[in-house]
C-alpha cells in the first residue's frame, strides 16, 4: 500500500500530467488557425506524449493500491499569439512541470517509498529531454525572427515528429 501522503501527490501530479494534454491541445489549435501544420504535428506528439505520462502515474498509483482521485482539470490558459511566444510558455509550463515532478520525488524521499523513487527517475530524466527539446525549439525560433519562409521550412521540418510510445519505469 502506497503512504496517502505520497498518493495525494501523485494524484495531483495526474491533474498536471493531464492539465499539460489539454494545454498543448489548446495551443495545437492555434497553430492550426495558422495552417502551420508541422506544429500542429509536434503538437499532436505533446499531447500523445503528456497522456501517457499522465497514465504511467494513474497506472502506477493503482498497481500500488492507491486511491486514484481525479479532480477537474482546468480550462487551458496562454498568452502567446506568435510562435515564439507560444514555445516560451511551454518551456515555462515545461519547467513548472519539473518542479512539480521534483515535488512528488521530495515527498517519495520523505517516506522513503524507493520504488516511487525509481518510478520518478524516469519522469525526471524526461523532463531533462523536455526542456531541451523546448528550448531547442526556441532558439531556432528566434534565430528566424520575422522570416517567414523560414518559419515555413521549420514547419515542414516538424512534419517528421512522430510519436513513440514510451515505456516508463
Amino acid at each position: 500500500m502506497i503512504n496517502e501522503k505520497l498518493e495525494a501527490a501523485f494524484n495531483e501530479q495526474i491533474n498536471k500530467e493531464f492539465y499539460s494534454e489539454y494545454l498543448y491541445l489548446a495551443m495545437k489549435v492555434k497553430f492550426m488557425e495558422w495552417n502551420l501544420k508541422g506544429f500542429v504535428n509536434w503538437f499532436n506528439v505533446q499531447v500523445q506524449e503528456e497522456h501517457a505520462h499522465g497514465m504511467g502515474m494513474f497506472d502506477y498509483l493503482d498497481e500500488r493500491g492507491g486511491n486514484i482521485k481525479l479532480e477537474a482539470i482546468a480550462k487551458p490558459e496562454f498568452k502567446g499569439t506568435t510562435p515564439l511566444e507560444i514555445f516560451e510558455e511551454v518551456l515555462a509550463h515545461e519547467q513548472f512541470v519539473t518542479s512539480s515532478i521534483n515535488h512528488v520525488a521530495d515527498v517519495a524521499e520523505e517516506v522513503k517509498d524507493r520504488a516511487a523513487l525509481h518510478l520518478l527517475d524516469w519522469y525526471i530524466k524526461e523532463q531533462v529531454e523536455e526542456e531541451s527539446n523546448v528550448g531547442g525549439m526556441l532558439a531556432t525560433l528566434k534565430l528566424i525572427g520575422d522570416d517567414k519562409k523560414a518559419l515555413l521550412m521549420l514547419d515542414k521540418d516538424l512534419m517528421a515528429r512522430t510519436f513513440v510510445q514510451p515505456v516508463i519505469g
